[in-house]
């Protein structure tokens, strides 16, 4: 996969993630793909929770690394 491709299909891992989120009253949003890293905007109540490390390392970094080649980790910004 070529870049744009990475972060073309890492953008649709992230929508397809949304709603199991947003159940929590919280919210994800792709920002950008960059040298392996996924950047991710959380929001709604995913601020200030106490979960969201959790969240995104056993939840969002677990399945963008197994379903998108190249993908080597994420970040929140």
């Amino acid at each position: 996969m070529d870049e744009k491709e990475i972060e073309q299909r890492a953008a649709e891992v992230i929508t397809k993630i949304r709603p199991y989120i947003n159940r929590d009253g919280g919210d994800i949003k792709f920002v950008k793909y960059e040298d392996g890293i996924v950047y991710v905007q959380m929001l709604g109540a995913c601020v200030g929770c106490a979960a969201i490390d959790t969240t995104l390392t056993d939840g969002v970094e677990a399945i963008l690394l197994e379903e998108v080649p190249g993908i080597i980790g994420v970040e929140q910004i």
